[in-house]
């Protein structure tokens, strides 16, 4: 056979593969499809992912360099994941290397051995006398050696510290050749006979009828949206449909959106289950998410818990995949490659052929339209579980209200009404920080972001203004930079400064802040959430972290200080998000004995937005916003891809967004593609961001075919654009922020 020639997938934004020679001495019979080998690349090295192996090249045989290593004898990627991750590349128009660098844990793509990590065991040798002659006049050596002989199977290397054993005494004793170290992996925790460490909880009739539905499905793909109001036991749910895919011995997945509810939703998984559980998320370092990876991989997790990365996680026996919160925007990556974690889930599911349940309070629009064209089976759940009753809606409207940091004065008696009962309140405002802005009372000065156009948010407590776009830190100044006068006001209510006002208001109760800011330390959230789980008075002050998937019995009154955000915003979503969050957060209040009840605090209380959705419900608001997006021609109803350019120099981006418009325009009449609709260039809603200008070109079509077939042509005439290597930029299909 001739040479053989490796077509190689690199971590590369450059939507082509890469031809080497094969390793020297390595065999053709070697070299697998999705194998890992480490290769040169200018004067780099990269960790590269084998797709075939071939006999030609158009690259002159002399210019061909080897590769330097193959790092697998077998592809660390499954075949349904690998397939998975071909139909991600070419679905959102992604390079190949990239994406399957995304779908590999990073030591993996530093070249690690995807193995499971060897470890060192401590053991007696055999033979060895605890009452050796030596040990006399060595107490701790001693001590060891008895310690190492209760355990016949070895003691574990990283366990030393919590049996009190001491490195030197086990190395002494082991130059006296009493103890050896032995080099083994860790065995995997043997399956339990009974899946159940706790009693399931006793099913209504709503969330039997769900759970039926869905186990009827098992075996095969049957996508199934679980619509069930706040604290109607969605969880649950999953909860019995897991254990009956355990019993089936297969593996579960599910998805949850944030970190934050990652250990709440693994305590409460192991509490429930004699089951090996995998966590996988950001938070989690490198080693553990391998390991993690690796046990899923090969069958010895049985239930995978993580956040949207978690949906390229392998399972040798996969039976379920649930996706809680459904909506929630963070399921969506906004940089690199900009998949959508909900959408993917449903495709692996397709592939690999098993079930998959898609859980909502307030489903996205995009999946209560999958469902009533029969693409999704949907599920209700009307009922709160326990008999709890739904949270009361009150409008408040502040206008001409004097606001004391942005709180008015029937919210305050309100608030006091509820703590003197012995019950707590969750104050919901989805702005952390001190002030939005620092204003000079006497010139008008506003503090703006010196690299976006953007104003810079007051936090009070560590004395700077940082802005939230591109992370921008600057000294909260003295004194007006403009004009020099000591008259700087914050201007508005973030967080901090409803939190310090509730304290001085209500200094006999705690008030617990919960943002990004005063969760950003490890066991920070967990130490907060223990304090309200003791259900004494408090006050917790918090932004849309709170809003999902916490159940805080105690809590009977939530009050959100401004509604109005959503009401007049230029993004068509802006309704949407805004009615799921007041929706969200509203039910985290009466989810036990006592009736809960939300206060919206709002300058337009009888909007008719907030009217509908506080009197008649999200889902009637939802039945409303399809029929305006229907017609207005917008999604679901319709397929977008926006194109972003940004560059140092004013112009540079529209420059660009020019020619790859006109290059589309070309295209569409070329290929005689319809119903396609280019929108722009025009400058992005925040122009300036981190030192750039940013704009952006907007594609729009009736039907996703034609769009996929010219985005897929398209793409390769803007990589050898001349204008495009003075810009950066992207293209994200299905796009869900259009700013």
């Amino acid at each position: 056979m001739p040479d053989a020639i490796l077509r190689i997938a690199l971590p590369s934004p450059l939507r082509r593969l890469f031809d080497y020679r094969a390793p020297p001495g390595v065999p053709h019979s070697a070299l697998q499809p999705g194998a890992r080998l480490r290769v040169p690349f200018g004067r780099r090295e990269l960790i590269g992912i084998l797709i075939e192996v071939t006999d030609h090249s158009e690259v002159p045989a002399g210019k061909l360099k080897p590769a330097l290593q193959l790092l697998d004898a077998q592809s660390p990627l499954p075949p349904a994941l690998f397939k998975l991750c071909l139909w991600t590349a070419q679905y959102y128009q992604h390079s190949l290397g990239d994406t399957l660098s995304w779908a590999l844990p990073v030591l993996l793509r530093q070249g690690e051995p995807a193995e499971v990590r060897q470890e060192r065991f401590w053991h007696l040798v055999d033979g060895a006398q605890l009452d050796d002659p030596r040990l006399r006049r060595a107490p701790r050596q001693r001590e060891a050696l008895q310690t190492i002989a209760q355990h016949p199977h070895g003691v574990a290397h990283q366990l030393l510290s919590q049996l009190q054993l001491n490195k030197d005494s086990l190395g002494q004793l082991r130059d006296k050749g009493l103890v050896r170290v032995e080099i083994r992996r860790h065995a995997a925790s043997e399956r339990h006979l009974n899946w159940l460490a706790e009693p399931e909880l006793p099913l209504n009739p709503e969330q039997r009828a769900a759970a039926e539905a869905v186990r009827t499905g098992f075996g095969r793909f049957n996508a199934y949206l679980l619509a069930g109001v706040t604290g109607s036991g969605k969880t649950e749910v999953y909860l019995q449909l897991i254990r009956e895919t355990l019993e089936a011995g297969k593996q579960a997945l599910v998805l949850i959106p944030e970190i934050n509810l990652g250990p709440q939703t693994l305590a409460r998984f192991e509490r429930r289950f004699n089951a090996r559980i995998a966590l996988l998320h950001s938070g989690v370092n490198d080693r553990e998410r391998l390991d993690a990876w690796l046990a899923a991989r090969d069958g010895e997790a049985d239930i995978i818990i993580g956040t949207r990365s978690a949906l390229f996680t392998p399972m040798q026996r996969p039976g379920l995949i649930i996706i809680d919160e459904e909506h929630d925007a963070s399921y969506k990556q906004q940089e690199g490659l900009r998949y959508h974690a909900r959408d993917l889930a449903v495709v692996r599911a397709h592939q690999e052929n098993i079930p998959i349940l898609l859980g909502s309070a307030t489903p996205s629009l995009e999946s209560l339209q999958n469902a009533h064209s029969g693409r999704y089976a949907m599920l209700h759940l009307h009922q709160r579980a326990g008999g709890a009753q739904q949270p009361r809606f009150l409008r408040l409207d502040v206008k001409s209200r004097p606001l004391d940091s942005g709180i008015s004065a029937p919210m305050q008696q309100a608030i006091a009404q509820t703590l003197a009962a012995g019950q707590q309140v969750l104050v919901f405002l989805n702005r952390r920080g001190f002030a939005p802005t620092l204003l000079c009372h006497d010139c008008g000065w506003l503090s703006e972001c010196p690299r976006c156009d953007a104003r810079m948010t007051v936090h009070q407590r560590s004395g700077e203004l940082r802005c939230h776009h591109c992370g921008h830190l600057e000294r909260q100044p003295s004194n007006c930079p403009k004009c020099n006068n000591v008259d700087l006001r914050p201007v508005g209510a973030g967080t901090e400064r409803a939190e310090e006002r509730l304290g001085i208001l209500f200094p006999q109760v705690p008030v617990l802040r919960v943002d990004r800011d005063s969760t950003s330390r490890k066991e920070a959230m967990t130490s907060l959430f223990n304090t309200v789980q003791r259900g004494e008075p408090c006050i917790l002050v918090g932004t849309q972290m709170l809003a999902k998937g916490h159940h805080f019995p105690r809590v009977t009154l939530v009050a959100i200080l401004d509604a109005d955000g959503g009401l007049f915003s230029a993004d068509f979503r802006a309704s949407e998000r805004m009615a799921q969050l007041i929706v969200q957060v509203a039910g985290r209040a009466g989810r036990a004995e006592e009736p809960g009840k939300v206060i919206i605090q709002s300058h337009l209380a009888d909007h008719p937005l907030l009217v509908q959705l506080t009197e008649q419900g999200y889902f009637a608001f939802a039945a409303q916003a399809l029929s305006e997006r229907r017609s207005a021609g917008l999604p679901p109803f319709c397929h977008l891809a926006l194109l972003r350019a940004e560059a140092h120099k004013p112009g540079q981006a529209e420059g660009f967004l020019d020619e790859a418009c006109s290059e589309a325009e070309l295209l569409v009449n070329e290929l005689k593609l319809s119903g396609i609709e280019l929108l722009g260039p025009v400058p992005a809603p925040m122009e300036r961001r981190a030192g750039r200008y940013r704009a952006q070109l907007l594609v729009q079509a009736n039907a996703r075919a034609p769009l996929h077939h010219l985005l897929s042509t398209w793409m390769l005439a803007l990589e050898q654009m001349p204008s495009g290597r003075a810009v950066r930029w992207s293209l994200d299909v299905d796009p869900i922020d259009l700013f």
